[in-house]
Parts: structure tokens; C-alpha cells; sequence
């Protein structure tokens, strides 16, 4: 796989609202309903509500970083760029217009961490609920599974074993390449959303985990691993 084909990304989701019982009565009864399989049996779903942000029906994007090596440099250099905000219609719309621009020919394909499982379908989901046309990489229908521009870095080491489960931050330390867990990590994005209202903060997060990422498939497929002089945040 030539990496220049490659775009690297993570997203952050929260909650759609900060509060459970701003749900009306509906969504609340449904959320109960969707999460009674993993809640225990002491743990009403207004205490479980803070979780909320893993699911595409109860959660939403602020922030997609997206990174892609250019080998026109001297040496190859990664940038990376976040599209993010309080509104999670144009956040897609300009995802959608990158992959739909830049990122359309068959050779490029998507990479994420657990992206097959988590931000690929979040993604979609998110879409399709905003009424909004799913871009040809998103769209799965009708494909066969080798036709499907997917890359998983979690998937890649698993190397066939379906029951292993290894987190980015995990994966980072054993093949030492600096954590992107510095600041925050998931379970505190929400809080820093709504209550901090800190969007910049979880930008940068975000970023550090694209570049994760990228530095774990470079180092599954043993190319060296980028030193911090070829690293280049773009700027919005």
C-alpha cells in the first residue's frame, strides 16, 4: 500500500446533549432500552447517560482530524487538518467534500483504529441521520469485502485473532511511539466539551491520535516512524 493513497483519521464524539433529561421522553426510554444489555442492574440510564457518545443515535461528532503523508517533500511529511465545532452538519459536509475532492480514486482508502468497528460506521450513521449522501468511500452496499477501502490499524494487529482487543494507547507504548494521551483521554472529552467548552483542547487530542495512527501502520508495515520535524498541523 503506498502511503501517499492513505488518509489517516480520528474522530471525537460526545453526548448529543450534556444532560440525560434533555432528551425528551421518547429518546430516553429508547436509550434505556439500547444500553439495559450493559448497564448493571444498579445503574439507571441517566448515570449511564455520560457514555452516551459511543453510539451514532444517542451521540455526535465535534471533531474528524484526517492526515496524509505528502512525498513531495525532501522527506516524507504527514499533515494533518481537523474539521470541527458545535455544528456537526458542517462538520461532515467538509469531511464529505475532502473524500469526495481529494480522496476518490479506487487506490485511496481510509485508515482509523478500530475504524471498522467504531469511526467508519459513526461516520455513516451520522450522515444518513443528517440526510446527507454517503460518500463512495462510506459506502459499503453491494461490496465485496476486498472492495471495501477500509484500513484498521487494530484490525492489522489482530493478525486473524477476532477475540483480541488492543487500544491506540496500549498499541503505542509496545511499539514505542510516543502516547498521544498526554492531556485528556476519551472518557473526558465530554466533560471538556460541555462543561470547559474547550472545542481547541479536543482538536489537539484528536490530532494526536491521527497521528497515532499513522505512526502504528508505519511501524506494522516496518517503515520507520516520523520524527516530530515531519509532522504539520494545518491550520484552519
Amino acid at each position: 500500500m503506498d502511503i501517499k493513497n492513505i488518509l489517516f483519521l480520528d474522530i471525537e464524539t460526545v453526548p448529543e446533549t450534556q444532560n440525560f433529561e434533555e432528551l425528551d421522553t421518547l429518546k430516553q426510554e429508547l436509550f434505556s432500552k439500547k444500553t439495559a444489555y450493559q448497564r448493571k442492574e444498579e445503574t439507571t440510564a441517566e448515570e449511564f447517560y455520560e457514555r452516551a457518545g459511543i453510539w451514532a443515535e444517542f451521540g455526535k461528532i465535534i471533531c474528524i482530524s484526517v492526515g496524509f503523508f505528502d512525498l513531495h517533500s525532501e522527506q516524507p511529511a504527514l499533515r494533518i487538518k481537523s474539521f470541527f465545532g458545535e455544528d456537526e452538519r458542517q462538520i461532515l459536509s467538509d469531511f464529505k467534500n475532502l473524500l469526495d475532492t481529494y480522496f476518490a480514486k479506487p487506490k485511496h482508502v481510509l485508515c482509523a483504529h478500530n475504524g471498522k468497528e467504531f469511526d467508519f460506521p459513526f461516520i455513516a450513521r451520522r450522515m444518513i441521520i443528517h440526510a446527507m449522501e454517503l460518500p463512495e468511500k462510506l459506502q459499503l452496499f453491494g461490496k465485496k469485502p476486498w472492495e471495501v477501502a477500509h484500513l484498521d490499524t487494530m484490525e492489522m494487529w489482530k493478525f486473524g485473532d477476532f477475540k483480541h482487543y488492543t487500544s491506540l494507547n496500549l498499541l503505542t507504548n509496545i511499539l514505542g511511539i510516543p502516547s498521544p494521551k498526554e492531556d485528556i483521554d476519551g472518557s473526558q472529552v465530554a466533560k471538556v466539551y460541555y462543561e470547559d467548552q474547550d472545542i481547541p483542547r479536543i482538536v489537539k487530542y484528536c490530532e494526536r491520535d491521527t497521528l497515532a495512527v499513522a505512526q502504528v501502520y508505519l511501524r506494522l508495515t516496518n517503515q520507520p516512524i516520523l520524527r516530530p520535524e515531519q509532522v504539520f498541523f494545518i491550520e484552519n
